[in-house]
């Protein structure tokens, strides 16, 4: 709530919460935040991981769609999705690397669990990541939009950027991986001002406004959307 206080809320009574507060003290109990989770499935791991290369260039396009915290504790912050901002002290999130296959990826994870960083997984709490346990490909970098509409709006256009890489993946096509510094760079322009932001056009290497790169974005998608039925949405 836009004026609520993490220093009054309950910790939800498991386990694994509690464990969290007790390794990330105040990071933890301070992290009062709601986010949009979305899972689109994905059968094979290995396909998962190329889709999530390929998807990462268009995290903040997403982010600029959903931004819906601009209030913490009762102040008016000056960005408009402060949620991005408090979760990123948490380790292992943000955007992810590229990696090769899902035994490049799952040497990582086993090295974190080697070594007593995380117990699973689910620990790795990436903008988008491939589920420990389901075979999905969860989005994890929205907001919560105000409106169910809205929502079921991004969940469509999400679904739908995965079942175009997923297209072109299997037609021995790809697109372009980026570095996470630079997507980063647009996470935090699309977190600071939304839809009112601009961002680099990977392309042109050009700054173009937000709205036309996502406008460019849903042409993209454009081929899929019907086939999945989710035009209207």
């Amino acid at each position: 709530h836009p004026f609520s206080h993490w220093k009054d809320q309950e910790i939800t009574d498991r386990i694994r919460y509690k464990d969290i507060v007790n390794e990330m003290e105040d990071l933890a109990r301070a992290n009062l935040i709601f986010g949009l989770h979305v899972h689109v499935g994905i059968e094979d791991r290995d396909m998962q991981i190329h889709i999530m290369n390929g998807v990462r260039a268009f995290l903040p396009h997403l982010l600029a769609l959903s931004v819906n915290s601009p209030f913490w504790c009762g102040r008016k912050t000056g960005v408009k999705s402060v949620r991005s901002t408090i979760f990123k002290r948490f380790p292992r999130t943000q955007i992810p690397d590229p990696y090769r296959s899902w035994d490049d990826y799952m040497s990582y994870v086993n090295l974190l669990v080697r070594t007593n960083s995380i117990d699973d997984g689910k620990k790795i709490c990436w903008d988008v990541r491939p589920h420990a346990f389901f075979k999905t490909l969860e989005f994890r970098i929205c907001d919560i939009p105000s409106r169910a509409e809205e929502t079921i709006a991004i969940a469509a256009f999400i679904q739908a950027l995965v079942a175009k890489l997923y297209r072109l993946h299997e037609s021995n096509l790809s697109i372009r991986y980026h570095s996470r510094a630079v997507i980063e760079g647009d996470k935090f322009r699309a977190l600071k001002k939304g839809l009112d932001s601009s961002m680099i056009d990977f392309a042109l290497k050009r700054e173009m406004p937000t709205r036309a790169l996502i406008l460019e974005a849903l042409d993209f998608v454009d081929d899929v959307v019907d086939e999945l039925g989710t035009r209207p949405e």
